[in-house]
């Protein structure tokens, strides 16, 4: 595992005598893009916002590329990059503009870094025109580029896709692996469309009441249930004796391992049970989130 960007530790925040952060650890990987999810209330914002430096914390620490935010602020945020929901631009200037005006704000962005990142976000034919003129997509692209001009080494990202059409959701998501994998960026992204998270990330770790309730990877795990429909009911439920099975669409879904199914095939041939479908069953982002938070509402599940 190679050194964590940023680390997080024992971070807590009370506000007006209320504790909203509570003891939370979290690393962050670089090339890892991490999914930060929980329910309405749960200490997301607060987090980002401790992380970002609008909010100080009321005890722990905040460590980005080996600087404390709290001794060295300077030298930790420089390493940050901030994308949240629909970026702010100047409508009336070209693209090319609006991020020679936000390289002004950081020390040693030339012009050959601001014309790589136009091309790194797929801007350079539109790059010169008014962004009154972009889509939703484009604007959003150009806001990535914005965040990427000073070459963070962290990405925050609150709500990226609110608003974008299913093709803008596809194409940002394919600019956010590009950059993960090929400038081994380290990127959070905290939104309540689970469904969108889980075609991007790698990770996700899950707040609730302001702590950090579970962290998993994704994509990763061992399939432990497996969708199963066959002609003979009665012989399926011989063979497989007390394993968990439960009726599903035409069929049943059962707890088996991966290694396990073959002989399962095997047994059921001998029986002369005819099997017309088998497939793994991987269990969606939604229904682990509603598990492990007991249900806890979000603004959205899509």
């Amino acid at each position: 595992m190679k050194k964590p960007i940023v680390e997080i530790k024992n971070l807590n925040k009370s506000i007006k005598g209320k504790h909203i952060i509570k003891d939370l650890n979290l690393s962050f990987y670089p090339g890892q893009i991490t999914g930060f999810i929980g329910p309405n209330g749960a200490g997301k914002t607060t987090t980002i916002r401790m992380m970002t430096g609008l909010m100080y914390p009321t005890s722990g620490e905040i460590i980005i590329d080996g600087h404390s935010m709290k001794n060295h602020f300077e030298d930790a945020i420089r390493h940050v990059g901030v994308i949240v929901e629909n970026p702010e631009m100047y409508k009336y200037m070209s693209g090319y503009k609006n991020l020679q005006h936000f390289a002004r704000m950081h020390e040693g962005v030339t012009k050959e870094r601001i014309d790589e990142i136009v091309r790194q976000v797929g801007l350079e034919n539109r790059i010169h025109e008014k962004v009154k003129t972009y889509s939703l997509g484009m604007r959003q692209r150009l806001g990535l580029a914005q965040a990427l001009l000073h070459n963070p080494k962290f990405l925050i990202l609150d709500e990226p896709t609110n608003g974008l059409d299913p093709a803008g959701i596809r194409e940002f998501r394919f600019y956010l692996r590009k950059i993960a994998e090929e400038q081994d960026i380290s990127i959070i992204i905290s939104s309540h469309m689970l469904g969108e998270i889980e075609q991007i990330v790698d990770r996700i770790a899950i707040i609730q009441n302001g702590e950090l309730i579970d962290i998993r990877e994704l994509h990763q795990e061992t399939i432990s249930q497996y969708y199963i429909e066959v002609a003979q009911t009665d012989e399926l439920q011989a063979i497989i004796g007390e394993r968990p099975v439960k009726p599903y669409e035409k069929g049943f879904i059962i707890d088996i391992e991966k290694p396990e199914v073959p002989a399962l095939l095997r047994a059921l041939h001998e029986e002369n049970v005819d099997v017309f479908s088998i497939h793994p069953v991987q269990q969606r982002l939604e229904d682990q989130f509603i598990e492990m938070t007991g249900g806890g509402a979000i603004d959205a599940i899509h």
